[in-house]
């Protein structure tokens, strides 16, 4: 008999992994609720998962172990995602400023003053 606490990781862990697939950006702060939401449940049910173990609960521990590898991977990606999306919307941000006020980044040395600025 595996124990409640194992089959409820198992859970929370399918769940991380379907809401880490694929996310469309206008559901973005949704899902990072719902992700925080999960990890604390699964945060929550880690001191009740210890030995001794039956030989059911090892091989469970066995595929847990395989999702627990499954959901860093898609956690890292959709942060890199996030991580992408605010480069890009920086880089963005400072393409329109550069428009706005082309002789906004030039340097003075004093050897050429520009006096339209």
């Amino acid at each position: 008999m595996i124990r409640a606490a194992m089959t409820m990781w198992r859970e929370r862990s399918m769940q991380l992994i379907a809401l880490t697939e694929k996310v469309d950006e206008s559901q973005r702060d949704e899902v990072i609720t719902k992700i925080e939401g999960l990890l604390d449940d699964r945060e929550k049910l880690q001191p009740h998962i210890a030995e001794p173990f039956t030989d059911e609960e090892r091989d469970a521990g066995q595929e847990l172990m395989q999702l627990e590898k499954e959901v860093l991977t898609n956690l890292a990606r959709f942060m890199k995602d996030i991580r992408t999306n605010i480069s890009e919307s920086q880089a963005k941000k400072e393409n329109i400023n550069s428009y706005t006020n082309p002789y906004g980044k030039m340097i003075q040395d004093g050897a050429y003053y520009d006096t339209k600025q």
